[in-house]
């Protein structure tokens, strides 16, 4: 998503003051927007802590200010900045993760970022966005820019099967049709669902809903979604976050607080952050349960 990332900021800047911020990343990925923003592009460089203050103080000054690195050094390592300089002032730093989940797996569980969004919804009035799709980064983008408090987008890539038509951009969408159980995913995990279930015989096919926004109170389930869930239908929330502080704990609280029963609920999600071997982002979603064969399986068994 690096590179429609960057067609929508270049896009946002000819019309808004802004700066954007990076941690000695972005290469190879950023170099348009370099190139139209001049000084307002700051290497910050490997100072991820230095640069949240001074994004919450450009902020403080009125000023749009984007702050960009890979996901574990956006949200992990600066925390403490996030936390006492941008959060609890309410400042509007627009916080970029990329790679996130599994994202940079290979590398490592340092480079895991499946905690990520669990841990700033702590702070207020965080906002989150995760998309499902490359193509919705030219809607994210402006609704990021326009956040009125902290907001954090995960970056990951979009996993559409060949030939698929991507919906508009909306928090949530209904990808996959079917009299089956119902699927909530969250970010690009969705797109990766798409094909073996849509491969699936009518009568056991799940519907499948892709989750973009948390937390949940910011966009309301939609009717159809509550229908499925009230009517006694199994329940999947897959999610590459752990279980802490993710979507399907989230979830859960509130179906117990609003009194609805499900069927059944099952929670695929990141298990652990170290592995005896690592590889590709794949192979760590295979290593969770949390890859396509993963979610046919629960279908199959549903």
């Amino acid at each position: 998503m690096r590179k429609q990332f960057c067609d929508a900021m270049v896009a946002r800047s000819a019309a808004n003051r802004l700066v954007f911020m990076t941690g000695d990343l972005g290469f190879m990925a950023l170099e348009p927007l370099q190139e139209v923003l001049g000084e307002y592009f700051i290497n910050a460089g490997v100072a991820e802590q230095n640069m949240m203050s001074v994004a919450a103080a450009m902020a403080r000054q009125g000023i749009e200010t984007w702050a960009y690195s890979i996901a574990p050094f956006c949200y992990a390592r600066p925390f403490e900045q996030i936390r006492n300089d941008i959060a609890f002032h309410g400042l509007p730093v627009k916080l970029v993760g990329n790679g996130g989940g599994y994202g940079y797996g290979v590398q490592g569980p340092t480079h895991h970022a499946i905690e990520d969004y669990g841990v700033l919804l702590t702070l207020p009035d965080m906002s989150v966005y995760v998309p499902v799709f490359d193509q919705d980064l030219a809607a994210v983008v402006p609704l990021v820019g326009e956040s009125s408090g902290p907001a954090y987008l995960r970056l990951g890539r979009g996993e559409p099967p060949s030939g698929y038509t991507v919906p508009d951009y909306a928090p949530w969408r209904h990808l996959v049709s079917g009299r089956g159980g119902t699927v909530i995913a969250i970010g690009p995990l969705a797109g990766t669902y798409i094909e073996v279930l849509q491969n699936l015989p009518d009568a056991v096919r799940p519907n499948l809903w892709a989750l973009a926004e948390l937390p949940l109170g910011k966009h309301p389930m939609p009717e159809a979604l509550m229908a499925q869930i009230e009517s006694g239908a199994e329940l999947c929330v897959a999610e590459e976050h752990v279980a802490r502080g993710g979507f399907g704990a989230e979830l859960a609280l509130h179906l117990v607080e609003k009194g609805i029963s499900v069927g059944s609920f099952t929670h695929l999600c990141a298990r652990k952050h170290i592995y005896d071997a690592y590889g590709s982002q794949n192979f760590l979603r295979r290593q969770s349960k949390i890859s396509a064969e993963n979610i046919l399986a629960w279908a199959s068994e549903s």
